[in-house]
C-alpha cells in the first residue's frame, strides 16, 4: 500500500475541526473517517496483480542509437484501472521518462514506448514492472512489482567504419596493380593477354600461342582464400579504461574494421575472444554473415579480471588454424603480461604464421611526460617515462621474435592495424 499526496493535504486539513473543537473525541472521530476513506478508495481500486504486461524491447541496437521499449498493458480486473506503470531498466540501458501513467476500463488494453539511449554495450537486463494501482479518490495505492522478463542486445558502435571506403579503395588499387605484376606459383590465374616486350617469358602459354597463332601470356592475381585469425584478449588487461573507454572496446572496433577489409578481399576470416577460456568464436562465417555473426559475438562479452594463458591462446591458435595463416592479437602491451605470458610462446607462433600484436595505447602518457613544474607532476612524468621504456622494451623483444606491432591510440588503432594488413598483402606475405 501507498499513500499519496492528496492524503497527506487531507490529513493536514483535519487540524482545522480539531483546532475548532478540540479533543479526543474529535480526534477519534477524524481518524476513523480518514481509516474509512483510505480502506474505501483502495477496495475501490483494481488488483495491480490482475494487469497483464508484456514487453516488446527491438532485439538489439547499436550503442548510442536510440531505441524504445513497448509495453502491452491488458486490465484483466473488473475495475478501472488508475495506475502508474515504472518500465525499469539498468542505468546503463537509458531508459528515460520510463513512467507511465494510465487509464484502462477493464478488458482494454494500452501501448506505452519508453525511449532509450544505452550508454554501454553488451546484454541490459531489464528488471521488475511496478504498477501502482490508485482508487477513485486517488487517497491511496495498491502496489505490485511484475516479473516481465526482456534483454536489450546492446552492439559494439563500428565507429571504424568511416574508414572502410577508403581502405577498400586501397585494396582494388592493389588488387589491380598485383593482378599484373605478380608471376609464377603460388598465385592464382586471372586472365591472357598480348605478349608485350619486357614480359617474363615464363608466364607463356603455349597451348593458347598455338590457338591464336600469336604469342599470349597468362597474367596472375594475389591469392584469395587466405586464412585471417583474429584473437581478441579478454583478460584484465583490456579493462583498463583508455579515453573513457575499455580498451576491449577499441580491440572490438579494429577487430570489425579488419574482418570487414579482409572479407572484402576474399579472404576466411575467423576470431576467438579468450582468456584462460575461449569466451567467443566466429568460424566458418562469410561475405555478408561474417560482420553481424562477429559483432553478436563480441557484444555481451566483458573483460575478466584474470590473467591470460596464452600458452592456452597458443594451443587454441595451433588447433584452429592447420596452414600459415594472418594472426592478429589485440592485446594490451603491458610489460608484466607480455614477458611472463606472451614472450615464451612468441617464437612457436611466429614460425607458423605471420603474427600481428595490435595494442591500445594512452595518449595521456605523452602529456603527462611533458608536464614537470610541480614536485608531483615531475614524479607522475617520471613514472609514465618507465612505463613508456618498458613499452619499447616489450616492443622490441617482440619484432625480434618475427611480430608485427601496432601501439596506437584507440582512434587510430583500426586503420592502423588495416593498413598493415594492406602493406602485408601487397608485400605477398599474407
Amino acid at each position: 500500500m501507498a499513500i499519496t499526496g492528496r492524503f497527506v493535504v487531507l490529513t493536514a486539513l483535519c487540524a482545522i475541526p480539531l483546532a475548532l473543537a478540540p479533543g479526543w473525541a474529535t480526534a477519534w472521530l477524524l481518524l476513523g473517517g480518514l481509516a474509512a476513506l483510505i480502506i474505501l478508495d483502495l477496495l475501490l481500486a483494481a488488483s495491480p496483480r490482475g494487469v497483464a504486461v508484456q514487453r516488446t524491447p527491438p532485439a538489439s541496437v547499436r550503442l548510442g542509437q536510440p531505441a524504445s521499449s513497448t509495453l502491452t498493458v491488458r486490465n484483466a480486473s473488473r475495475r478501472r484501472l488508475r495506475a502508474t506503470l515504472r518500465d525499469a531498466w539498468p542505468p546503463s540501458a537509458g531508459a528515460e521518462n520510463n513512467r507511465h501513467s494510465l487509464s484502462v476500463r477493464p478488458g482494454e488494453r494500452r501501448r506505452f514506448s519508453t525511449p532509450m539511449l544505452p550508454t554501454r554495450r553488451g546484454d541490459r537486463i531489464a528488471a521488475a514492472v511496478t504498477i501502482r494501482s490508485f482508487g477513485p479518490m486517488r487517497l491511496a495505492a495498491r502496489q505490485a512489482s511484475v516479473k516481465v522478463p526482456a534483454r536489450l542486445r546492446v552492439l559494439p558502435p563500428f565507429t571504424s567504419r568511416r574508414h572502410l571506403p577508403s581502405k577498400l579503395a586501397r585494396l582494388r588499387e592493389l588488387d589491380g596493380r598485383t593482378s599484373v605484376m605478380i608471376r609464377g606459383a603460388g598465385t592464382e590465374f586471372d586472365s591472357l593477354r598480348d605478349y608485350v616486350i619486357g614480359d617474363d617469358v615464363r608466364s607463356i602459354d603455349w597451348r593458347a600461342t598455338a590457338r591464336r597463332q600469336h604469342v599470349v601470356v597468362r597474367t596472375w592475381r594475389p591469392e584469395r582464400d587466405r586464412r585471417v585469425l583474429i584473437v581478441v584478449d579478454t583478460s584484465r588487461t583490456s579493462a583498463g579504461r583508455v579515453e573513457g573507454e575499455p580498451r576491449l572496446d577499441a580491440s572490438i572496433d579494429a577487430a570489425l574494421l579488419l574482418s570487414a577489409l579482409a572479407s572484402k578481399a576474399g579472404d576466411r576470416v575467423e576470431m576467438i575472444a579468450i582468456d584462460r577460456r575461449v569466451r567467443a568464436r566466429v568460424q566458418g562465417a562469410t561475405g555478408n554473415d561474417l560482420l553481424p555473426s562477429m559483432v553478436n559475438a563480441l557484444a555481451p562479452i566483458e573483460p575478466d579480471l584474470i590473467e591470460a594463458d596464452w600458452s592456452t591462446i597458443a594451443s587454441t591458435i595451433t588447433s584452429s588454424m592447420n596452414q600459415r595463416a594472418f594472426v592478429v592479437l589485440l592485446t594490451p602491451l603491458e610489460s608484466a603480461a607480455v614477458i611472463d605470458g606472451l614472450l615464451p610462446v612468441a617464437r612457436q607462433l611466429s614460425a607458423r604464421h605471420t603474427v600481428a600484436v595490435a595494442s591500445v595505447a594512452d595518449p595521456r602518457i605523452a602529456e603527462i611526460q611533458s608536464q614537470r613544474d610541480t614536485l608531483d607532476e615531475t614524479y607522475a612524468a617520471a613514472s609514465a617515462e618507465r612505463a613508456a621504456l618498458d613499452r619499447a622494451a616489450v616492443t622490441a623483444a617482440l619484432k625480434n621474435d618475427g611480430f608485427e606491432v601496432i601501439d596506437e591510440s584507440p582512434d587510430e588503432l583500426p586503420p592502423k592495424l588495416a593498413d598493415l594488413y594492406l602493406a602485408l598483402k601487397a608485400a605477398g606475405r599474407l
